[in-house]
């Protein structure tokens, strides 16, 4: 048995800075910011690679703030995730690409109803993100960790944790080895060892929202735009150029496909089905039988799933929903998926992890320097992951509301898309004004204790949009509020949003794609310049800059 000293008194033993249980994309990415910033770390994975995982989606907010985490610590290997080139030369072959979010809306045993769907295109002058192939990405970045200096322990599960408030942490292995820490961070997901071990875990969750999946990889699954119903539409980007949602009352259905660009070398396709256990309960079906007999009720959807074959065994879970009632305290912290989960709609997994990763990195850093690890310091890491649960429990909520009625739906995703839009232009913003000053506090300046993680901490009517959003989903579940009311009071508080160019078109329901042609880039840019308010035209002026010279000169190019 290999034994570490916590105090430190003798030299001969190892004492790190940071301990990280979890090897996965939070648990790697944390590793390797530390190790790069001189911070002795261990990372310590029961499993080895490859290890499955899903979480696909590189979003253009979750490609920001990659680029935020690589540039901000000087781990440039974070940065390739942000485009498809970069991913193909550097990190993996058998990654897709991501053009647009889309949403089709289906109801039981009909067709489907061409003008019911939504579609947000990603800009163009943007380089095309990546669908992650998640083992190959999540094996990248624990190279990365090992590579900066991190010791990485694959194979050996993390028993038990003893805490010293004053000194610090023993972690002891199931094969009898033990590490000494200053530290201890928990990245292991829903098992994760410290919230069993200090009774974290809310039982129940304080989670509105409810909901179970099954999912695997598939093979053969066919385009939706190849298929009868998808032929149909009207879409600006295809469907299978991107992450597809198949919403219907009480779930939806994702396809994410890897084999939809040419240099893939991976014919799988990420399939995954979430339902709400009270509206669909567990039915003693296998996972496969469940899936078939779901394909049987919505015969539009079928046809993507004629030739498809499961390429790896399924996994099905009870409830998704779990939260902590603190996730940082005396020498240790919960990150990511440790901490709680919501559902994989809308792709915020990735989001929350960087979101997370960027804020506690600094902190972590610091501490190893002055030798200050109170908590105190890390009470900005517990308000970000509480607020970031709340905000997508709120949203997973309405929308799975929503789902039983097109033009609620319509609304609801509205919400959503704001709140992506305008979070990518908000990271953006601080990007590149630290590219021009190399002054962290641009990034400390986004820290706002009043709403953590918002875009606009200061403007009542942004953070209020999804607060009324889920107060009008509780009365339209309540029998109180029709969905058509409902949808008309939220598609009316976007359109008087004072913090949204009305170019963008996010208050008109017609307006199915959200699209940014150049036209509308065009007058979005007059009326930054014109109308916006303060806090919000100084963001989107810096923001959007450069993507609006980018858009003008695209379109004054010959094609």
């Amino acid at each position: 048995m290999r034994h570490v000293d916590v105090t430190g008194k003798d030299s001969s033993r190892t004492v790190y800075d940071v301990a990280v249980i979890g090897g996965g994309f939070a648990g790697s990415l944390l590793a390797a910011v530390l190790a790069r910033n001189g911070v002795r770390t261990l990372l310590v994975e029961e499993e080895t690679a490859p290890r499955f995982s899903v979480g696909e989606s590189m979003v253009p907010y979750t490609a920001a703030l990659a680029r935020v985490v690589a540039r901000r610590y000087r781990v440039p290997e974070v940065e390739h995730l942000t485009s498809l080139k970069a991913v193909h030369g550097k990190v993996s072959a058998n990654c897709g690409v991501m053009r647009n979010m889309g949403f089709v809306h289906h109801r039981e045993h009909l067709r489907q109803h061409p003008g019911e769907i939504y579609q947000v295109v990603n800009p163009s002058v943007v380089p095309p993100v990546p669908h992650l192939f998640r083992q190959d990405v999540d094996a990248c970045l624990l190279g990365v960790a090992r590579q900066y200096g991190a010791e990485v322990c694959t194979g050996s599960r993390v028993d038990g944790v003893d805490i010293d408030p004053d000194v610090g942490v023993t972690l002891r292995t199931g094969s009898g080895d033990e590490f000494a820490a200053r530290y201890v961070v928990d990245a292991g997901g829903h098992r994760a060892l410290l919230a069993g071990e200090l009774g974290l875990r809310e039982e129940p969750s304080r989670a509105r929202h409810q909901s179970r999946t099954l999912f695997t990889h598939m093979t053969g699954v066919t385009p939706y735009d190849e298929t009868p119903a998808g032929r149909q539409h009207d879409q600006p980007s295809p469907w299978h150029q991107g992450t597809l949602h198949h919403v219907f009352d009480g779930g939806w259905l994702w396809v994410i496909p890897f084999d939809n660009q040419p240099r893939s070398a991976n014919s799988r396709c990420s399939v995954g089905l979430t339902l709400d256990p009270r509206r669909h309960p567990v039915s003693g079906l296998s996972p496969q039988e469940e899936f078939d007999a779901f394909l049987r009720r919505f015969p539009d959807v079928a046809g993507q799933f004629t030739h498809a074959v499961a390429s790896r065994p399924w996994t099905s879970t009870g409830r998704l929903q779990y939260s902590s009632k603190r996730v940082v305290g005396d020498r240790y912290c919960l990150v990511a998926h440790a901490a709680g989960f919501v559902d994989p709609l809308y792709s915020r997994g990735l989001a929350h992890s960087l979101e997370v990763v960027n804020a506690l990195g600094r902190r972590l850093i610091d501490a190893a320097r002055d030798g200050d690890w109170s908590t105190e310091r890390f009470q900005y890491v517990e308000d970000l992951q509480q607020a970031l649960f709340d905000a997508h429990d709120d949203l997973a909520y309405a929308s799975f509301v929503s789902f039983r009625d097109f033009e609620l739906f319509n609304a609801v995703v509205r919400t959503w898309t704001v709140s992506t839009v305008l979070g990518a232009l908000a990271v953006e913003n601080a990007c590149a004004g630290y590219g021009r000053s190399g002054d962290d506090s641009v990034f400390r300046d986004l820290e706002d204790t009043r709403h953590p993680g918002s875009p606009f901490p200061g403007s009542a009517h942004y953070n209020a949009l999804g607060p009324l959003t889920r107060t009008l989903c509780e009365e339209v579940e309540a029998g109180t509020r029709t969905p058509g009311s409902a949808a008309e009071r939220i598609f009316d508080a976007i359109r008087q949003a004072d913090y949204l160019p009305p170019s963008l078109g996010l208050g008109d329901p017609a307006d199915r794609f959200f699209h940014n042609t150049p036209a509308r880039i065009v007058r979005a840019a007059r009326w930054v310049r014109t109308d916006a308010p303060d806090e919000v035209g100084a963001l989107l002026k810096g923001a959007m800059g450069g993507l609006i010279r980018e858009r003008l000169r695209g379109a004054r190019r010959p094609h």
